[in-house]
């Protein structure tokens, strides 16, 4: 008698399930050809809950706002006594110019697209994705820089309040890593909660400096000698009131991180909350609550940004705002403690480390909103890169290399932050200008041009006073570059196709050939004589033994833009010279060919037979204009963009050459 047991079980089994789990988990939520995704930064899906504008203004606020933190300390340590000043013109170039080009900005591209999304649409193809390459490049400068440099000075502010104990001396590394690693916790959870947190600490955040500016204001005029001792200084060390304001002018650059904070403004518009009878197609209260919401951020800030530089500037002895100085990063703190007390100044710090942490959820979202947004359907990253959970572990990595190599200094990273900010700020008045011009806006073509023109300047001051901005900047984009185009090769055998789409008359095409295998042969579209289509098709019938002459199909692929990769396929039916012919415009010949005969193979039930001849020229060049152009050796890479998606041989369409 035999007995029939249960195989001995696999030792590896539970390893199995708990790596299928672990990228289960990874995966979650994993987005669509789109690009839309979970998270504050991404498009909503259509149950999910919107927001009023202020709310999402404090979602974006916190990265804004949270530059009260050090901004004031920096403008002081830069400017000196010309500080009001020099920051007056930074008030001036924000709601004069950073306010109404995003104002554009956020009219044009209401689903969070940006400003980069509008280049690109401007200047197609490998030049327009090679310009979107770079200035990712800078968007991941600009929002790397933001976690990192706010984690780093919500450390100082830990480390330097009075009640803090000695042992956090000299953590700067360890705790700016701790406040990056629980920011990527957020998000690993799912960060549903994302915009409540932000309103609530917004709220106290901005209620805290009222109340520090209002009183340390009062003792401004309480105390006339401090601002006699100010006006002195002004005016003995830069003599004429003209030299002052040219020197504030010349100074302005240095002050540019009080203008972060638009972008990603723009990039968590669709979070906005719109009318009752907005559409995808016109969502114009959407846009009506994005540019409320991006005015009411820049008068508050603006407000903030001059009373708090001329407060710290009056009352702060200069020397605090030196590296070992009391005030150096933190100067409403220090003042905070130095006039409300210790209790009141311990509070202020809380909400200010609390602000500046979550200022990298701002910057989090952000970069969750533009990378799945265009590398992947460029082909340019990895499929998971359209995941939320896998980018933040990316990122936050990336954060740690940071934080090391800047040793969490705010100071040294000061400068690649408003190499970051300034360049993206150029990028979107250079944008809305470009479309104004192309709607023939002659009156804002000049005024967004001017606005182009002063952040140019900006731009390249900040460069040649802070060069360690561009050169951290450069490594970002030469990183993508090459990680990019590696992807790029790599997955240049994929399917490129999200959909494929087969109009009546290929369909009638189809059902002539259900009585027998579908044969189809492949031509190039440049050759449309009656005597091309007659000659390919008697050397398919004599060399490579077409069974069917009467029945062939014709596949031409019309190649509009070699540098996109996720494409919808529409393949149309067409009678020419008595042929017939399915027509399909897609980036790259071997891959649409390989996507449409799979199509026809699940559609009809039957086979698909493909006839090419060999192509002539050298292999290693075929490969380079396959890569850069999608053409080239077109039989043997729809053979093997065939096996990579159908590795069943029996499943597998035909392809013969001869």
């Amino acid at each position: 008698m035999t007995t029939l047991s249960r195989p001995p079980a696999d030792p590896s089994a539970p390893h199995a399930h708990g790596r299928k789990a672990l990228k289960d988990w990874l995966l979650f939520g994993l987005q669509d050809s789109k690009g839309t995704h979970q998270g504050p930064g991404g498009v909503p899906t259509q149950h999910e809950k919107k927001h009023a504008w202020w709310q999402v203004m404090c979602l974006t606020g916190v990265d804004y706002f949270s530059t009260l933190g050090y901004q004031p300390a920096i403008a002081a340590l830069a400017a000196g006594v010309i500080s009001p000043l020099a920051t007056l013109v930074l008030v001036a170039v924000t709601l004069l110019g950073a306010l109404p080009v995003y104002r554009r900005v956020a009219g044009e591209s209401p689903r969070g697209e940006g400003s980069i999304a509008m280049l690109e649409r401007l200047l197609p193809r490998w030049g327009g994705k090679l310009l979107v390459l770079v200035l990712l490049g800078f968007a991941a400068t600009d929002f790397m820089i933001t976690m990192t440099l706010s984690a780093a000075d919500a450390t100082a502010h830990l480390i330097h309040n009075p009640v803090a104990p000695g042992w956090l001396q000299g953590q700067n590394i360890p705790i700016t890593l701790v406040l990056l690693a629980l920011l990527a916790a957020v998000f690993l959870r799912g960060f549903k909660e994302a915009i409540g947190v932000a309103v609530v600490l917004v709220v106290l955040y901005l209620g805290l400096n009222a109340i520090v500016v209002v009183v340390t204001l009062g003792q401004v005029i309480s105390h006339p000698v401090a601002m006699g001792d100010w006006w002195t200084n002004l005016w003995v060390s830069h003599g004429n009131p003209l030299m002052a304001v040219a020197i504030a002018l010349l100074v302005f650059p240095k002050l540019a991180l009080g203008l972060s904070g638009f972008e990603t403004g723009v990039a968590v518009m669709p979070q906005v909350r719109g009318a009752d009878n907005d559409t995808e197609d016109n969502p114009a209260g959407r846009i009506r609550g994005a540019r409320r919401m991006l005015t009411t951020a820049a008068v508050i800030m603006s407000a903030f940004l001059l009373t708090s530089s001329f407060i710290t500037v009056v009352l702060i002895p200069e020397q605090e705002f030196q590296p070992d100085g009391q005030a150096n990063g933190r100067a409403l703190a220090y003042l905070a403690h130095e006039y409300l007390g210790v209790g009141f100044g311990s509070v202020y710090d809380i909400s200010t480390i609390a602000i500046l942490w979550f200022a990298g959820a701002s910057a989090m979202a952000g970069l969750l909103n533009l990378v799945p947004r265009y590398l992947p359907r460029y082909g340019m990253a990895p499929g998971w890169a359209k995941a939320v959970r896998p980018l933040v572990l990316v990122f936050t990595l990336i954060g740690f290399l940071i934080t090391f190599i800047f040793n969490a200094d705010v100071d040294a990273q000061g400068g690649a932050y408003a190499t970051g900010v300034l360049v993206l700020m150029t990028s979107a008045a250079v944008a809305v200008t470009l479309s104004a011009r192309r709607k023939g806006q002659r009156n804002l073509t000049v005024g967004f041009g001017a606005i182009s023109v002063v952040f140019a300047y900006t731009t390249v001051a900040n460069i040649f006073e802070r060069p360690e901005g561009i050169r951290i900047a450069a490594i970002f984009i030469l990183g993508i570059i090459v990680i990019s185009l590696l992807s790029r090769v790599r997955r240049s055998f994929e399917l490129h196709a999200t959909r494929v789409h087969l109009d009546q008359q290929a369909l009638e095409f189809m059902s002539s050939t259900l009585d027998g295998p579908i044969a189809i042969i492949a031509h190039e579209p440049l050759r449309l004589s009656p005597e091309a289509y007659r000659d390919k098709l008697e050397s398919a019938i004599e060399v490579s033994h077409l069974p069917l002459a009467g029945d062939a199909l014709f596949l031409e692929v019309i190649v509009d833009d070699s540098s996109d990769f996720e494409t919808e396929l529409h393949v149309r039916g067409i009678n020419r010279h008595g042929y017939h012919i399915l027509e399909v415009h897609g980036p790259v010949v071997p891959n649409t060919i390989a996507s449409v005969l799979l199509h026809i193979r699940d559609v009809t039930g039957l086979m698909p037979h493909i006839y090419f001849r060999w192509t002539e020229g050298n292999p290693i060049t075929n490969l380079v204009r396959f890569l850069f152009l999608g053409e080239g050796e077109i039989a043997p890479v729809t053979r093997e963009v065939l096996r990579e998606a159908v590795p069943d041989v029996t499943q597998r369409p035909w392809v013969h050459v001869g």
